[in-house]
């Protein structure tokens, strides 16, 4: 035999070879590496299927997005303490030193911005409240720094309280007491807490505690009423005139059921 035909003949053995034994899998570098071999039990169910594993990069990007969001509602904030309540998207983007088109990436309208200052400014006058609260002492001067601390943050950023309680036209907006009624939530959630306050102490002198939740709520009601009228009709009147006549006002009702004489029994 020929060497051409002995070599034919050898090729020919191990393609034959191959065939029969299946052709090697996909070398590291293949795209199909990364599929999983098929058990024989057919298709994987897609419900039970695990979620895609999320690689370093893109936990890395993640970050980067929150942190950018965070960066552009500081700089909204000082926007509105600029340009005033009815500050405008470009406005935002020139303070953060970058383009509408940017701001838009990480915020999916004007709401979706108001939404993130809200958070941001609803934290700090939740705890500058419950923190003048917790640290004040009798009840009369728990009630009185609690109301004080509420204007004080009115006085301080008078802009950034009237952006927070006029929130941007929105179908998201539209619905008082929605899913998206921040001044709502955030009115209710002080509420809450001011009836806890007033709740314990009415347990600690071993009164009925039932009224407490309403006195909370009607409290804070009270006190963002005349915020709202201090703020647009008498700026000039002092904070500690009007934190002090809200809480005599109040302290009238509570003082029946709470008062300095039970509360140092």
């Amino acid at each position: 035999m020929s060497r051409r035909s002995q070599r034919h003949e050898d090729e020919g053995r191990s393609r034959r070879d191959e065939s029969r034994r299946g052709r090697p899998g996909p070398s590291s570098g293949d795209a199909a590496a990364d599929v999983p071999p098929d058990d024989g039990a057919g298709a994987a169910d897609p419900d039970s299927a695990p979620p895609p594993r999320r690689d370093k990069r893109s936990s890395r990007w993640d970050e980067h997005r929150a942190a950018r969001r965070q960066e552009l509602t500081l700089a909204t904030i000082v926007a509105i303490r600029t340009h005033g309540p009815d500050v405008g998207m470009s406005q935002v983007a020139a303070q953060a030193r970058t383009s509408k088109t940017v701001v838009y990436r990480h915020f999916a309208d004007k709401f979706d911005l108001y939404q993130a200052v809200c958070e941001r400014v609803g934290a700090v006058i939740v705890g500058q409240v419950q923190e003048a609260m917790r640290e004040a002492g009798p009840p009369q001067e728990t009630l009185l720094s609690g109301v004080d601390a509420y204007l004080t943050l009115i006085e301080a950023d008078p802009d950034i309280y009237r952006y927070v309680m006029r929130p941007p036209a929105s179908e998201r907006s539209s619905s008082a007491g929605g899913p998206n009624d921040f001044v709502g939530d955030l009115t209710s959630f002080i509420g809450d807490f001011v009836g806890d306050v007033i709740s314990t102490e009415l347990r600690r002198q071993n009164r009925d505690a039932t009224p407490a939740t309403t006195w909370g709520h009607a409290l804070v009601g009270m006190v963002r009423s005349v915020g709202d009228h201090w703020l647009t009709v008498r700026p000039e009147v002092p904070r500690e005139t009007i934190a002090a006549e809200i809480a005599d006002l109040a302290w009238q009702g509570i003082s029946r059921t709470v008062n300095q004489a039970a509360a140092s029994a």
